[in-house]
């Protein structure tokens, strides 16, 4: 079960650890949350789970005890050597595996990157969450499903529809690949410390035909959405010559007008502008 407030803060004093704002540390202190995530993942025991930010641990023992093979990431020391202690004999079965590193420059942690079927349960990291995101959506094989707490406002972008303020480029990159199969909002004092801000727990599933970019296609779309407010035609202008042309191309064959800014162009208009551009090497 998970601490309580008092017991968690007890728990970090004799770790002599003080929750980081920059890392995002806030420890999930309901117990009926870390049921409700486990449920809402709703896996068959074999499914491999990739966690990130696995923390002082209460969700990660939840999800060895359903029998799930663990990896996770965790880039604070404290923490880290906490888990090794706390689960050193889910380590010695080789049931967890635990990374200590940089969970955006390792987004999948020691998970083989043979593993084709897996899934992601995580208390993510507000700080990283956008971030981490793009790594998931870049690596060798995406997951079956996702069942992530996120700071609400993040979930909002994630979700966002193209002609509203929060779309953007995770926006499309998400949806193209994955549905909304589950949400349920979390307020802040489920936490320790409480963030100033709502939570939510959103499920996301892989769809039966994912469509995921190449990273020439990422890195356009991203950067033509730090400009989001100017006009296609315009942005464009600063790109290549090659590219120029099958944009130009794209903006004609799906009767977009170069007027047009970012924020109105469909996923499915930015799929078909992903399929004309030229790929490189990941």
């Amino acid at each position: 079960m998970p601490l309580s407030p008092s017991e968690t803060s007890e728990l970090l004093r004799q770790l002599d650890h003080r929750p980081k704002k920059k890392l995002g540390q806030n420890f999930l202190v309901d117990g009926n949350l870390v049921q409700k995530s486990v449920k809402m993942a709703d896996l068959s025991p074999n499914c491999p789970v990739l966690e990130i930010g696995p923390g002082l641990g209460t969700l990660t023992e939840k999800l060895l005890l359903a029998g799930h093979k663990v990896y996770a990431v965790e880039i604070d020391r404290r923490l880290d050597a906490h888990l090794r202690q706390r689960l050193a004999n889910f380590i010695e079965s080789g049931q967890f595996d635990l990374l200590r590193a940089d969970a955006v420059k390792f987004p999948t942690g020691n998970l083989p990157s043979s593993t084709s079927e897996y899934a992601v349960v995580a208390n993510l990291p507000y700080a990283i969450s956008s971030a981490w995101m793009e790594g998931i959506l870049g690596s060798p094989s995406l997951p079956i499903r996702m069942v992530m707490m996120l700071q609400k406002e993040a979930t909002e972008r994630m979700l966002a529809k193209s002609g509203t303020k929060a779309y953007n480029a995770l926006s499309i990159f998400l949806q193209t690949s994955f549905r909304q199969a589950g949400y349920h909002s979390v307020p802040g004092q489920c936490f320790h410390p409480a963030p100033a801000v709502d939570s939510a727990l959103l499920r996301m599933d892989r769809k039966a035909q994912p469509y995921v970019f190449h990273k020439t296609a990422r890195t356009l779309i991203r950067r033509i959405f730090t400009q989001r407010r100017k006009q296609l035609g315009g942005l464009l202008k600063k790109e290549s010559k090659e590219v120029q042309q099958r944009m130009s191309s794209w903006l004609e064959k799906n009767q977009i007008c170069p007027t047009t800014r970012p924020e109105k162009i469909t996923a499915e208009q930015w799929i078909e502008l992903g399929k004309l551009l030229p790929t490189v090497e990941e």
